[in-house]
């Protein structure tokens, strides 16, 4: 059992509570417009666009595969700035127990491991496996997930897993399907059955004013999480818009203001949410 992993962050501080291990798999279920980590959508299809584009000549392609020789290259991103796949040819095929021998390098000087992508979700077998392995050498295990993918079907996942990152793009399903191409019923759902079970860790909605009513999308999110603060709490992240690693089309958006993400926070506070970062 592999997945494609495009990248290990050996210490983040940013993917949920303590120092962690960042594990980023390949292949998303939606397409964001604002996606910040664009190259994790796809998969490689081995067209060598990004080989002819190498300027430090780090790619190459060998019986119709690309190759990438990490010793030759000088990370300039030329590689998945050029793909027509929103793919990356540095991603790399890993066990679970691979990508834990990785993980386990920087024991005892992280928290835990947290798992993103792309959406992590559409590997679950892999995720458990890994999970299973992270929890016997003593960390903590946090998935990040656009939330599409039901929880409730895997039990065992659930099991060797300490909580979830969920994102929120938008509340209204019309206004979901506008900033993702997907509608959001599942999320919600997964929203409510984290929350009931205490796997909530972490809900994140990010601000691009004019893509969809943002105050709206906050109000309406807030009414609806406030009365699972009951059963556990766990904290809001509102992060705003910025067009670093975005695809060009979708660069034109606003960066909100920090007055306005103060003021879409009081909202949130006003419901009784007091664990909320800005970003």
């Amino acid at each position: 059992m592999k997945a494609v992993v495009n990248r290990i962050i050996p210490f983040s501080s940013v993917d949920g509570p303590g120092n962690r291990t960042a594990v980023f798999l390949q292949g998303c279920n939606i397409d964001c417009r604002y996606c910040h980590n664009p190259e994790t959508r796809g998969f490689c299809q081995n067209c060598g666009v990004c080989a002819d584009n190498c300027p430090a000549g780090a790619l190459s392609v060998e019986n119709g595969q690309v190759h990438y020789d990490p010793e030759k290259c000088v990370q300039c991103d030329t590689c998945i700035h050029v793909c027509p796949h929103d793919s990356s040819p540095r991603t790399e095929k890993l066990s679970p127990e691979e990508v834990e021998e990785r993980v386990r390098r920087q024991i005892p000087f992280i928290r835990g491991i947290s798992v993103s992508g792309g959406e992590c979700m559409l590997q679950p077998a892999f995720l458990t496996e890994l999970f299973r392995l992270s929890k016997a050498d003593g960390l903590t295990t946090l998935i990040d997930s656009n939330g599409t993918i039901p929880f409730w079907e895997y039990p065992d996942l659930m099991e060797v897993t300490d909580g979830v990152m969920l994102d929120i793009k938008a509340f209204d399903c019309g206004e979901h399907r506008t900033v993702t191409g997907a509608p959001n019923d599942t999320v919600l759902a997964n929203a409510s059955w984290l929350a009931e079970h205490g796997k909530l860790y972490e809900v994140r909605a990010v601000i691009v004013p004019g893509l969809y009513d943002t105050e709206r999308s906050i109000r309406s999110m807030g009414a609806f999480l406030a009365p699972y603060l009951k059963v556990r709490e766990f904290r809001i992240k509102v992060i705003a818009y910025r067009p670093m690693g975005v695809r060009r089309e979708y660069a034109c958006y606003e960066v909100p203001g920090r007055e306005y993400l103060e003021h879409l926070a009081d909202i949130l506070r006003d419901c009784g949410f007091q664990n909320i970062i800005i970003i």
